[in-house]
């Protein structure tokens, strides 16, 4: 019965109409009239109009439609009485809400159309997430959908589940007995759309409990699995996916609930992927269920006795699910479509598991199932075998990379006769391969194997087929890319010659390829490719200068690519007018582009930002051309839709460059391709504000108050936040040069600058990207200088430091719990071992900040720095390496930089050098003989005694048995300046100073550490100078360790000079022979002693 009179049910009925009406002008008016009429102004009417629509229509599409507004409109923000905003339903008077919410429930329990039915449900779960986010009581809804569970109606019983699916918090504070059985009762349920429609429900509760709650419920995985084998059976594939969709999901989250059972789970997943005749979407969930374990529990994977095994053959066999019905490639051949999308194929899904596998089990588990099957495949009739083949190794290659580049002979022995394969896919994933390997296994690949891959892959290139050739030129940029320009010199006729000859190809995508070919080798060829230069730069001339179609525009792009980075290649004087010739053709090529679709306008950018690294300066009069459409790009705001129903969620998704966000019951679509071109175009800014310096000076202004500023704080998307981060202090600096460090105009920037700047250390979400916000800030400090921080300023930076380190000491708090909770043989998974690396160069960017305070403000940052000092006294005892190297770094500055006032400290400072000096941590190590050395070089009278006591561990560091190892060898030589300094500056407390100084002698070389290096030899051209006996009776020793120092290029400058000059009065004394001496060096030392000494 209804409660409103019949007129608004006339009107409700003539709205819908209009909102459903074909005809665009009527819609909108009915658009118009629902936002006006009925949300402005009576939205208590319009949903309980809607809901006894849902009761009371005749024809099921109303009903359907009216759920459909009903759902959407209850959602929609309006003003609260408070002054906030809320959902419309909220907003309503509680008598009406509870009468809508009735009727709602009322209808749901009736309804006997299963479409109808799910709508409906779809507009109470909407509720359902109203309430239960803002923790307002629903009491009823709870006692109705426990009901529905049970009805007679199985239609009844799966929407029931389907609610609960979609708002799992309506279940989370119930008692976990009253959970259990209605889980257990849906997963027993006579009908499988209910039983699987529980399973979803379950997963999603699953997914919303605590961590902590989770355990009580894995109890019901194995009547959850029970559910699997009778679906395969039916050979229902569309409900078995669902199952398994639902399984991907428990797995995301806690894989240790399907250990007792994981075997099982394993055999009825191998045998859903192998049974063909379910078709390819259940087979390929069944494969990325088992590709989760591997992501999430890679140990329980390799534990199990047949899962390796298992998954490596099935992933094999898919992957020669290929060109089923193209034996011979015919339309393979003819297809220009490279870029095909075949992410649903069943060749690509074993493809991308194979990756899978390879990167969380690694080689030790992978390979040796792998190449059981490889070599026996590589020599079958079967052309399929011999692709699947190849394409596993470019799958493996990555993951695997620690034990195969050992092998590579031995792989490379598979791989290269592929590339003379009578089938042209075959030839194809053997480029594929050594592509991939080129970037896997970078720098062996180049240096030992150049002389295996270049003779046989630049043949591949006169290959009768197109598809083969551009393949073979993309794997040859791999190659190149990671090549050093010695290694190509040999080869670059063979291979330009080659590529030229693609120039001519009757296919526009392989000119394209050999483009981008040929502007790789330049990129790495460097100098030597100006030999080619005449060739090739008027071809490509003579490509921008044609006027060419649409389809053409591509190629233009690429040609301009190409020539530019030749450019780079060989530089400003080679190319004489052409430089500034193709500048000019860039900007006609600029003026021609009008649609926002064409290729040329983004390859133009990264162009003009390459001619103004060659040109320099010269570049300066193009600027006014190329910044206003870079400037525009840069400041692109966020192309931002709410997506209200399924279908405009489809329609997004159909297009590229978006990505979804799901938020409170709604998807927010955001434009990710506009944002990737707002961070290339501030990334370009970047380069002309570094290469152009103070002439960039017109565009500062604009530029930090449009772009950079705001860009510190564009949430959607990290890496413009990134990018901006580089921005500021290059603009800066670009100010700096054009008005000077002391000028007004800096200061007024610097003012607005730095308040921005502070204030995103605070507000940056993302550990890795507040890293680089800490960097922008220490090289914005850097840029202005001495005393460019108030006192408002640094007391900022330590709140904000403050609240970053005890976010940081929460997440390791988490981390240690998650540690302690994991198994015998378990490994730190992946996102926790990114985790750590974001901390700590989070950690190490702070500390660069501190630093920079330091060195800029000196005593005045004290009182600032002090009220942080729980954080020091907590990271020097912590168990940490990172949080102890942390601390000590930031007491060498304190050192460093407050002189002898940093005394008042020495209480908190001494105790964490003297365990540093002996922590089994190089770089701890480092850092505290590091601050034992400053503190003798600026500590003063007050730090003597402390300084002089320490020697005795400084020798201890140099005489530890590994040294001079990789890890070791800076702490060592950081400990031999520090002994150096100590006997310069701290002279009359070191009682027996004529034996330290003789020891100190067979502290050096120091041939790594470049600021190590002039305290250590400045010493030992003041001993020289004083003919001192530490060095006149050992004078091959010392001038043995001159020549490592000058060789290894840690002695530079007027420090070399003044050591060189010392040494030769050394040799003159001592009648050192030189001849001799000079026996027992390296032919590289030799060489530079002779440019030195003769």
């Amino acid at each position: 019965m209804s409660v409103l009179p019949a007129e608004i049910h006339t009107a409700l009925d003539n709205l819908l109409k209009g909102l459903q009406s074909p005809d665009n002008v009527e819609r909108t008016a009915a658009e118009e009239q629902l936002n006006k009429e009925w949300v402005g102004e009576r939205p208590d009417v319009l949903l309980m109009g809607l809901s006894e629509q849902i009761e009371l229509a005749n024809d099921t599409s109303t009903r359907s439609f009216a759920a459909v507004i009903f759902r959407r409109q209850s959602s929609k923000p309006r003003k609260t009485a408070q002054g906030g905003t809320a959902d419309l339903f909220l907003t309503l008077p509680q008598a009406e809400r509870e009468a809508i919410r009735a009727k709602l429930l009322q209808c749901l329990g009736v309804e006997t159309v299963a479409t109808v039915r799910a709508k409906i449900g779809d507009a109470v779960a909407e509720l359902a997430r109203q309430h239960t986010d803002e923790k307002v009581p629903w009491p009823e809804l709870l006692e109705a959908l426990f009901s529905a569970s049970q009805s007679n109606e199985s239609g009844v019983r799966e929407t029931a589940f389907r609610i609960f699916s979609t708002t799992p918090g309506i279940i989370e504070q119930q008692h976990e007995d009253v959970v259990m059985a209605a889980f257990k009762g849906g997963f027993s349920d006579s009908d499988t759309s209910v039983r699987i429609s529980a399973v979803e429900a379950y997963a999603s509760f699953f997914r919303s409990i605590t961590k902590k709650a989770q355990p009580k419920y894995f109890q019901l995985i194995p009547e959850i699995l029970n559910i699997l084998p009778p679906i395969k059976e039916s050979q229902d594939g569309d409900l078995l996916t669902k199952a398994l969709i639902s399984l991907i999901d428990l797995a995301e989250v806690a894989p240790k609930m399907f250990k007792p059972l994981f075997n099982s789970l394993v055999q009825f997943s191998v045998s859903v992927i192998q049974d063909k005749d379910l078709g390819e979407t259940p087979r390929q969930n069944a494969l990325e269920l088992m590709a989760t374990f591997a992501d999430v529990a890679p140990v329980m994977c390799k534990k199990d006795p047949t899962y390796t095994n298992d998954m490596v053959t099935q992933c094999l066999s898919l992957m020669t699910d290929v060109g089923m019905d193209d034996d011979d490639a015919e339309e393979w051949n003819a297809s220009e479509d490279l870029d095909a999308d075949e992410s649903d194929s069943n060749h690509v899904a074993g493809e991308q598991c194979m990756d899978r596998l390879a990167n969380k089990l690694g080689g030790q588990a992978i390979l040796a199932p792998t190449f059981n099957w490889l070599p026996r495949m590589m020599t079958s009739s079967a052309w399929r075998d011999r692709h699947a083949a190849l394409m596993a190794i470019s799958a493996i290659s990555e993951g695997c990379q620690e034990l195969m580049v050992g092998e590579l002979d031995k792989v490379l022995d598979l791989v290269i006769p592929a590339l003379r394969d009578p089938h042209p896919r075959v030839r194809w994933a053997g480029c594929n391969a050594v592509g991939q390997m080129s970037t896997d296994f970078a720098g062996t690949m180049q240096e030992k194997y150049h002389q295996v891959v270049l003779p046989n892959i630049i043949p591949v290139l006169e290959s009768s087929e197109p598809r083969v050739q551009a393949h073979a030129a993309a794997a040859l940029v791999n190659f190149c890319e990671e090549a050093e320009k010695n290694i190509l010199e040999p080869y670059l006729d063979q291979l330009l010659n080659h590529l030229l000859m693609l120039l001519q190809s009757p296919k526009r995508f392989v000119q394209e390829q050999a483009l981008s070919t040929i502007a790789t080798v330049a990129d790495s060829a460097e100098a030597a490719f100006a030999k080619y230069y005449d060739t090739l730069m008027p071809l490509l001339f003579n490509v921008l200068n044609e006027e060419q179609s649409k389809e053409y525009r591509l190629l233009r792009a690429k040609a301009m690519e190409c020539a530019t980075l030749i450019a780079l290649a060989v530089g400003k004087d080679r190319m004489g007018q052409d430089a500034i010739s193709l500048v000019q053709l860039l900007g006609r090529v600029q003026n021609t582009v009008s649609d926002p679709d064409d290729p040329q306008a983004s390859y133009l950018l990264h162009c003009w930002g390459r001619m103004c690294r060659v040109l320099g300066q010269e570049f300066i009069p193009f600027l006014a051309g190329v910044i206003p459409p870079l400037s525009e790009l840069a400041a692109a705001k966020a192309d931002i839709q709410l997506l209200d129903d399924e279908d405009q969620v489809a329609a997004v998704q159909e297009e590229e460059g978006w990505e979804l966000v799901p938020l409170k019951g709604k998807v927010i679509g955001i434009k990710t391709s506009t944002l990737d071109d707002k961070h290339m175009a501030i990334e370009l800014i970047v380069i002309y504000a570094q290469v152009l310096e103070a002439a960039f000076e017109p565009y500062v202004n604009d530029i930090m108050d449009k772009i950079a500023l705001p860009g510190l704080a564009f949430f959607f998307h990290d890496p413009v936040r990134v990018a901006s981060a580089k921005c500021v202090p290059q603009l800066l600096n670009a100010y700096k040069k054009a008005h000077g460090p002391e000028s007004t105009q800096l200061g007024q920037l610097w003012e607005r600058t730095v308040e921005r700047v502070l204030e995103v250390l605070s507000t940056e979400p993302a550990i890795d990207t507040l890293a680089e916000m800490y960097q922008c800030f220490y090289e914005c400090v850097e840029v202005i200088g001495k005393n460019c921080l108030t006192s408002t300023h640094m007391s900022t930076f330590i709140e904000s430091a403050r609240s970053v380190l005890q976010d940081y000491q929460e997440r390791v708090k988490e981390r240690l719990e998650e540690q302690a909770e994991a198994e015998d043989g378990e490994e730190a998974s992946e996102d926790t071992l990114f985790a750590i690396e974001d901390d700590q160069n989070l950690l190490s960017d702070m500390n660069k900040a501190f630093h920079t305070i330091f060195k800029n403000m000196s005593t005045a940052f004290l009182p600032h720095w002090e009220q942080l000092m729980e954080f020091y006294k907590a990271a020097v005892v912590n168990q940490d390496p990172t949080q102890r190297q942390w601390a000590i770094c930031i007491f060498d500055d304190v050192l460093e930089f407050s002189g002898p006032q940093s005394w008042a400290y020495s209480q908190h400072i001494i105790q964490p050098l003297i365990d540093g000096m002996q922590d089994d941590v190089p770089a701890n190590r480092q850092a505290a003989v590091y601050g034992v050395g400053v503190a003798a070089h600026k500590g003063g009278e007050a730090w003597s005694d402390f300084v002089a006591a320490s020697l005795q561990m400084l020798f201890s560091v140099t005489q530890r048995p590994s040294a001079r190892a990789d890890d070791d060898v800076f702490a060592t030589e950081n400990a031999c300046a520090s002994i150096a300094k100590i006997l310069h500056y701290n002279s009359a407390k070191v009682p027996n100073w004529q034996d330290v100084a003789t020891a100190w002698v067979d502290t050096l070389p120091v041939t790594n550490d470049e600021e190590a290096a002039p305290f250590a030899y400045a010493f030992l051209a003041q001993l020289i100078d004083q003919q001192n006996p530490a060095v006149l009776n050992q004078p091959a020793k010392v001038f043995q360790f001159v020549a490592q120092a000058l060789e290894a290029e840690t002695l530079q400058g007027t420090t070399a000079t003044r050591v060189v000059n010392s040494i030769k009065t050394l040799v003159q004394v001592t009648n050192l022979n030189l001849a001799q001496v000079a026996a027992s060096l390296t032919p590289e030392q030799q060489q530079t002693v002779q440019a030195y000494f003769t």
